[in-house]
């Protein structure tokens, strides 16, 4: 072999392995590299809010990344969880969804220009939560069978607040009308504090919440819980009964909360996201900062909590048929 010959293999030897390292990819960059954005489609004081702030603000502490809640309010939580879909599927702009605008809206908003099931993908479970029926300290009812006893001597005067019309809070109030065999008169607001303050006043006779949008006023002696609607007692509120308990046999009516991101993400991503958020629910601090709210932390795949998410959207499309709510 001459020595033109060698040289001429070697350059090529160079210029084939200088291509190959050209095209092989890059490494991932790291995640996250920069803020995340935690979409509320809620207004800021509901349970949504609250639990969406404690994540921020404990993922920040414990992962070291910088998540900031931004309250993208209106129409049900519908109008939030449109700005996720619309966002690039990055994994720095995320959102945080529950029943009322994932399983609820869709049926209840007409033309909805987004499909839950197809147009986000599940990240993080992060907690289920009953919903309490309440009346102020100073009402006349102190249990659950007081209300069904006025509300059938007296149909459609029991007046009682939710967060809003269809919402899973407002549904879980037609369910009890329904199981009870009463007639009671449903006050929407705009978001669960309205309600709230409306129910201490004493302007509507009784509050039906999400537990962590109640449990402040309830731990203060200003709301007094006559049932909450979960299968189970609530560990936050281990001597209120539940509404099967007061009589209304298989009555479970629950809500949940999770992150979700834009369809698209980075599977790596979402595994990452996912990683961390359970870590988080994992630690006796985060355990007791969100069952201090009324709700009770759970962990979740990817794959189980885009599995729930796919069965309740089936299952309430019938309840929301059944109870006539609709908002064109």
């Amino acid at each position: 072999m001459t020595i033109r010959t060698l040289l001429s293999l070697t350059a090529l030897a160079f210029a084939v392995g200088t291509t190959a390292h050209a095209q092989a990819p890059a490494p991932a960059a790291a995640y996250p590299t920069k803020p995340i954005r935690l979409i509320v489609p809620f207004p800021p004081g509901g349970g949504t809010d609250i639990l969406s702030r404690l994540v921020a603000t404990k993922l920040t502490e414990s992962a070291k990344w910088t998540v900031v809640a931004d309250n993208k309010a209106g129409a049900g939580g519908t109008i939030g969880i449109g700005e996720a879909v619309k966002a690039a599927p990055t994994g720095y702009d995320l959102v945080m969804g529950q029943k009322d605008n994932l399983v609820i809206g869709p049926w209840l908003y007409k033309n909805l220009p987004w499909d839950p099931t197809k147009d986000l993908t599940a990240v993080a479970h992060v907690a289920w939560t009953p919903v309490v029926i309440a009346t102020s300290v100073n009402s006349k009812y102190k249990t659950l069978a007081d209300v069904v006893a006025a509300a059938k001597a007296a149909p459609g005067t029991i007046t009682y607040g939710s967060p809003g019309n269809g919402t899973s809070i407002h549904l879980a109030g037609d369910l009890f009308e329904k199981a009870a065999g009463v007639k009671l008169s449903h006050i929407p607001y705009k978001g669960s504090n309205p309600a709230l303050m409306d129910a201490l006043a004493g302007n509507v006779d009784l509050l039906v919440s999400s537990l962590p949008s109640a449990m402040g006023q309830i731990k203060s002696g200003k709301l007094r819980p006559l049932a909450v609607t979960s299968a189970k007692r609530s560990s936050s509120l281990p001597d209120v009964p539940t509404v099967g308990e007061s009589g209304y046999k298989d009555f479970d009516v629950s809500t949940w909360y999770g992150v979700f991101a834009p369809a698209g993400t980075p599977a790596a991503v979402v595994t990452t996201i996912n990683a961390e958020v359970n870590k988080l629910l994992a630690t006796p601090d985060m355990k007791a900062a969100i069952q201090a709210q009324g709700a009770e932390p759970q962990a979740l795949s990817p794959a189980q909590f885009g599995a729930l998410l796919n069965k309740e959207y089936v299952q309430w499309k019938g309840i929301v048929e059944a109870s006539g709510a609709k908002i064109e």
